[in-house]
């Protein structure tokens, strides 16, 4: 039996990741990666046939670590969209070279924001969203779409470097165009009931 291989796929991954994190993953190569553990690159193409391939499976577990980012909130009720939205900038801020990664190169498998809002890794943001509102998820999915534009365009000038963070600023134009969501969805549903 051949020995258990020392650097693991899992091991390529959270390197390739790392650098992606560090510097970008335009960056992640066979040898950022071998340099980032300390071994030859053969390893890494032992793994991956292809540094595409590698950037996929990084694109995925980056894509966890934003999800769980997204939910890590301490409030409830309403205020939960609102948190969602802050951390959703937040984590531009923070990561900057992961939210251009995850949302400005293109690997998203989405092509639209329809197929963005059925995506499975959205489920539990809906899920939750939906269930502090007390809202239909047909009224979820429209008021979430409305916060998404909003919050992914702060998102994406700060995580540019073309506007500075000012948390209140931006909470209170958050809170207002949730308030106007929430209005426009509970007046469409009224709408509909008197058709």
């Amino acid at each position: 039996m051949p020995p258990k291989p020392k650097i693991t796929k899992d091991m390529i991954i959270e390197a390739a990741f790392s650098i992606a994190r560090d510097s970008g993953a335009e960056q992640i190569n066979a040898r950022t990666v071998s340099e980032r553990l300390h071994c030859s690159t053969q390893p890494v193409m032992y793994h991956f046939a292809t540094i595409e391939e590698l950037k996929r499976a990084v694109f995925c577990k980056a894509d966890q670590y934003h999800t769980e980012y997204l939910m890590n909130i301490a409030t409830s009720g309403e205020e939960v969209m609102l948190e969602i939205g802050l951390n959703y900038i937040r984590f531009a801020i923070k990561e900057p070279h992961l939210f251009r990664f995850l949302f400005q190169s293109g690997y998203a498998a989405e092509n639209s924001l329809l197929e963005m809002i059925d995506a499975e890794g959205l489920a539990p943001v809906i899920s939750t969203m939906q269930e502090a509102m007390n809202m239909s998820l047909s009224q979820t999915k429209d008021i979430f779409v409305t916060l998404a534009m909003f919050v992914h365009g702060y998102a994406s000038i700060i995580a540019n470097n073309s506007l500075e963070y000012d948390e209140e600023l931006i909470k209170l134009h958050l809170e207002r165009v949730y308030t106007g969501a929430v209005l426009a969805a509970q007046k469409e549903n009224e709408n509909e009931k008197t058709i």
